[in-house]
C-alpha cells in the first residue's frame, strides 16, 4: 500500500519533532523511529543501521528479530545495507534476494520478507548509516515513500550525531602525517605549473537543525536567499575579464539560467513544505542531485549537474549565514585552492593575481569550470580522490599538471627539483616563443605546414602567439558540449564568423560537428534504441548527422553564411564509405543553392575535406580522393580502431604505440596514395603534436600537421634540426626491416642526427 495522505512525510517529521522533544535514552528514541517509519509505509520491518568503528551495525528494528540488534554488523559494500552505504545510494527492490551483493543474516529472521528499500543516512556528505525498510510481498515502494524515507534520514543524521553514536569522520581515515612529505595523483585538466599554500575553497557547513518550527518562516528565508544569490551571479556574470570574448561567457549565460530555474526553487519549497527547515531542504534536494549524479553514466550531463551543485552550496551558505569562502575572505599570498568541485562563477571570485592553481577532488575535460579556468590561464588537476582528507590549510603544495601530480609538503630536494623543472619549462617557452616568426623549415629546406587545433573562440588567438599557417581543425562540437540547449543557427554563425576574422588570411578548416560517442548531449536523444554497448564505433559524428540532417542544415547555413566573401574549408568525420561524403556534401551544396536563391552573398569557394579515421575508407580511396580538396588522418581514432583497443581504457593507454609498424605502414601507405593522387593530406590527431611522432611523419612524406598551439614551438624546434632526405630513407629501411621496439631505434636516430625532441 502506497504512502496515504494521513501518513505524509510532513506528519512523518512532526512525530518525529515531537519524539525528539522527549527526555528519552538514544536507544529508545531509535526504537520509536523505526515503528514510525514501519508504521506509515505499511512495512513490516523498518531496521536503523549506524556506522561504528568502520562497520555498519543493527541499531534498531521493527519487525526483524530483537535478538540481532548490536549483533548483526555488515562491512562497507556488504550485502544491500553495505552497498547503499559504500556507494551512497538509494534501492529500491521488490525482491531482494535479486541483488547481486544480497547477503542472508539468519539470526535476523529476515527469510520471509521480499521487498526492500533502503537509503543512506548521510552526515557531511558521507554514508554514516542506512534506513531500511521490507515488506514480505515482492513490490516496489512509491516514490512519495522513498522521498519519505530520504526525508527522515536527513533527521536520523542529526539525532545519531548530536548522540556521538557514529564514527566522527564517517570512516577511516587514511590522511598523510600532518609533516610527512607526499605525492598525490590526479588527471590534467588544464596544464600548468603552480606553487602555493592549500586554501580550501569554503568551510564545511553543518546543519545542525533538520525540523521546521514555522513553515512559512523558512519559505521566506528561502526566497530571501535566492533574492540575493541571483544578485551575487549578476553581478560577477557581468564583471567577468578575460580579455577578449570566448565560449565562457556562454557557459557564464548557462550557469546564470540555472540560478533562475523555477523547477530547482520548487523543489526546495517542496521540501520545506515536508517540514524541513531552509538549509535541511537546500540540503535534501541537494543530496538528492548528487544521488543523481552517481547514476549518470554521460560526463557531460554530470557537469551540468555540478553548476547546480555550486549554486546549491552558495545558497546554503547565504541562508545558513556562514559566507565566508576564501574568495571572500581574500587570498593573502600565492595559493592553490582545493574544493571537491568548482563552479564557474565560484572560480571568477578569486583574486587572479594570487591564485595560482586549482586542485579538485572531481572534475572533467567538459566541465565549466575547466574551460573557465583555461581561458583564465589557471592550472587545473582534477580527480584527486581525498585531497581534502590529505591537505591541511595552509600546507606547501607544488602543482605539475603536467605530471598530474600535486606534490604536498615538500622536501627541499622536491623543492629544488620542482623549481629547477619550473625554470627550465619556463626558459624552453621563452626560447619556443622566439620561434614564432620562423618558419618550419628543415635543414634541407623543406618547408612544412604548422597548423593548431582549437574549439573555441579564444582559441584563435593561438595563431598570433606561435605563428601557426592556420588552424587545421576547428571542432565545431565545442559549441554543442559547453551549450545547455542546441545552439541556434545565429549563435552558431556569430562563432564561426568570429573565428574567420580573426585569423585573417590564414585558412581554418571547420570539422562538422562531432558529437556522439564520448561527446553525447544531454538535450540530444541520439540513441533511441537504448544504451551503445560501444558508443565510439556507434551513432555518431558524420553517421549521426546524416540521420539528424536538421541538425546538419543548419550548421551547413551558418557555416555557409559565416565565410561570405572568403574560403570555407569544410571536413566532415568518421567518414566509412564514400557515399556517405557524397551525401555530406550534397546537403551543404543543397544549402548553398538555398541560401544563393535568396541573395545572400556567397563564399569565393567551398573546399570540402574528409576525416580518415575509420580503416575502411582507406581500401576505397582510389574512390573518394577524385572528390576530395584535402584529406586529413585522425589519428587518436585510427589508432583504437586499427587495435581495437579503447584509447580510454586505462590497461590500454600505453599499449599501443602510435611509433608501431602496424599504423607507420597504413600511414605511408595512406599518404603515398593521397599524394599520388594530388591532394593534400594532413595528420591532425595528438601524434602530430609529439617530436619524436612528428619526425616519424615527416618520414612518412606527411608535411601537414594540425596540433595543440604549445606544440607548435617544439616541433619547430625539431625541424629545424631534421634533414627531410635522411629521414624518409631512415623511415623507409626502418619499415621494411622492422626492430622492437621501433621507438627506441628511431630516437637513437635522431640522438646521432643532433635533431632536439625534447
Amino acid at each position: 500500500m502506497a504512502l496515504t495522505a494521513a501518513a505524509s512525510a510532513r506528519e512523518i517529521l512532526t512525530r518525529l519533532h515531537d519524539l525528539m522533544a522527549k527526555r528519552l535514552p538514544v536507544q529508545s528514541k531509535l526504537n520509536s523511529v523505526a515503528n514510525i517509519i514501519g508504521e506509515a509505509l505499511h512495512s513490516e520491518v523498518c531496521s536503523i543501521y549506524l556506522l561504528r568503528e568502520g562497520v555498519l551495525e543493527l541499531f534498531a528494528t521493527r519487525g526483524l528479530a530483537q535478538e540481532a540488534v548490536h549483533v548483526t554488523k555488515l562491512g562497507l559494500g556488504e550485502g544491500l545495507v553495505g552497498t547503499i552505504a559504500a556507494h551512497v545510494e538509494t534501492l529500491n527492490l521488490d525482491e531482494a534476494t535479486s541483488h547481486p551483493n544480497f547477503v542472508h543474516n539468519p539470526e535476523t529472521g529476515e527469510d520471509r520478507f521480499h521487498s526492500f528499500a533502503g537509503v543512506p543516512i548521510i552526515r557531511r556528505e558521507r554514508a554514516v548509516g542506512v534506513l531500511a525498510v521490507q515488506h514480505v510481498d515482492p513490490r516496489r515502494y512509491a516514490d512519495i515513500e522513498i522521498e519519505a524515507l530520504q526525508t527522515v534520514a536527513m533527521v536520523l543524521s542529526e539525532l545519531i550525531a548530536n548522540a556521538e553514536l557514529i564514527d566522527a569522520a564517517g570512516g577511516t581515515s587514511t590522511r598523510l602525517q600532518p609533516t610527512a612529505a607526499g605525492t598525490i595523483r590526479g588527471f590534467r585538466l588544464v596544464e600548468g605549473m603552480a606553487r602555493g599554500v592549500a586554501v580550501f575553497h569554503q568551510p564545511r557547513i553543518v546543519i545542525e537543525h533538520t525540523v521546521a518550527e514555522d513553515t512559512e518562516a523558512e519559505r521566506h528565508r528561502v526566497y530571501a536567499a535566492f533574492d540575493k544569490m541571483r544578485e551575487q551571479i549578476d553581478r560577477m556574470t557581468s564583471q567577468a575579464e578575460f580579455g577578449v570574448g570566448g565560449e565562457h561567457e556562454e557557459i557564464l549565460a548557462t550557469y546564470k539560467m540555472f540560478a533562475y530555474d523555477e523547477g530547482w526553487s520548487r523543489r526546495i519549497n517542496e521540501a520545506i513544505d515536508s517540514g524541513l527547515t531552509a538549509e535541511a531542504a537546500i540540503e535534501r534536494v541537494q543530496q538528492r542531485t548528487r544521488q543523481r549524479m552517481r547514476e549518470i553514466d554521460d560526463p557531460l550531463l554530470r557537469d551540468r549537474m555540478h553548476d547546480l551543485e555550486d549554486l546549491s552550496n552558495r545558497l546554503l551558505r547565504i541562508v545558513s549565514g556562514q559566507l565566508g569562502t576564501a574568495a571572500q575572505l581574500g587570498l593573502r599570498q600565492d595559493s592553490i585552492l582545493i574544493a571537491r568541485n568548482l563552479g564557474p562563477a565560484e572560480l571568477l571570485e578569486y583574486d587572479r593575481r594570487r591564485l595560482k592553481g586549482v586542485v579538485l577532488e572531481e572534475g572533467s575535460l567538459t566541465a565549466h569550470v575547466t574551460i573557465v579556468a583555461r581561458a583564465m590561464g589557471v592550472p587545473v588537476l582534477g580527480r584527486v580522490r581525498e585531497i581534502r582528507r590529505e591537505v591541511a590549510e595552509g600546507d606547501l603544495l607544488l602543482l605539475d599538471v603536467g605530471e598530474e601530480s600535486v606534490f604536498v609538503r615538500p622536501s627541499l630536494a622536491m623543492e629544488e627539483a620542482f623549481e629547477a623543472k619550473l625554470a627550465l619549462s619556463q626558459k624552453r617557452r621563452a626560447a619556443f616563443a622566439q620561434l614564432k616568426n620562423v618558419p618550419p623549415v628543415t635543414k634541407d629546406g623543406h618547408r612544412v605546414t604548422l597548423m593548431v587545433n582549437a574549439g573555441l573562440r579564444d582559441d584563435v588567438s593561438a595563431l598570433d602567439l606561435t605563428g601557426a599557417d592556420g588552424i587545421g581543425l576547428f571542432r565545431t562540437e565545442f559549441q554543442f558540449l559547453v551549450s545547455a540547449t542546441l545552439p541556434q543557427r545565429e549563435a552558431q554563425r556569430r562563432l564561426y564568423r568570429d573565428v574567420l576574422e580573426a585569423a585573417g588570411d590564414r585558412p581554418v578548416v571547420f570539422r562538422t560537428v562531432d558529437i556522439g560517442g564520448d561527446k553525447a548531449l544531454p538535450y540530444l536523444n541520439h540513441d533511441e534504441d537504448g544504451e551503445e554497448e560501444n558508443p565510439a564505433m556507434g551513432w555518431r559524428a558524420l553517421r549521426l548527422a546524416l540521420d539528424r540532417d536538421g541538425l546538419m542544415k543548419a550548421q551547413a547555413r551558418a557555416l555557409i553564411e559565416a565565410a561570405a566573401g572568403r574560403t570555407l574549408n569544410v571536413m566532415f568525420p568518421m567518414v566509412s564509405e564514400p557515399w556517405e561524403f557524397d551525401e555530406a556534401r550534397a546537403l551543404f551544396e543543397a544549402q548553398h543553392a538555398w541560401l544563393a536563391a535568396r541573395g545572400r552573398k556567397m563564399p569565393t569557394e567551398i573546399r570540402y575535406g574528409a576525416m580518415l579515421e575509420v580503416p575502411a575508407l582507406a581500401e576505397v580511396l582510389d574512390l573518394l580522393l577524385p572528390k576530395l580538396q584535402f584529406l586529413s588522418i585522425g589519428t587518436n581514432d585510427l589508432t583504437q580502431f586499427l587495435f581495437a583497443a579503447d584509447r580510454a581504457h586505462p590497461k590500454l593507454a600505453l599499449r599501443y604505440d602510435w611509433l608501431s609498424p602496424a599504423i607507420l605502414r597504413f600511414l605511408k601507405r595512406v599518404s603515398d596514395q593521397a599524394r599520388a593522387a594530388n591532394v593534400p593530406v594532413a595528420v591532425c590527431g595528438e601524434m602530430g603534436g609529439r617530436p619524436l611522432e612528428a619526425l616519424a611523419l615527416i618520414g612518412l612524406g606527411i608535411d601537414r600537421l594540425s596540433i595543440t598551439p604549445a606544440a607548435v614551438g617544439p616541433i619547430k624546434a625539431m625541424l629545424r634540426g631534421l634533414d627531410r632526405g635522411a629521414v624518409m630513407a631512415a623511415m623507409d629501411e626502418m619499415l621494411r626491416h622492422p626492430e622492437a621496439p621501433l621507438r627506441d631505434v628511431l630516437t637513437q636516430w635522431a640522438e646521432a642526427q643532433g635533431v632536439e625532441l625534447a
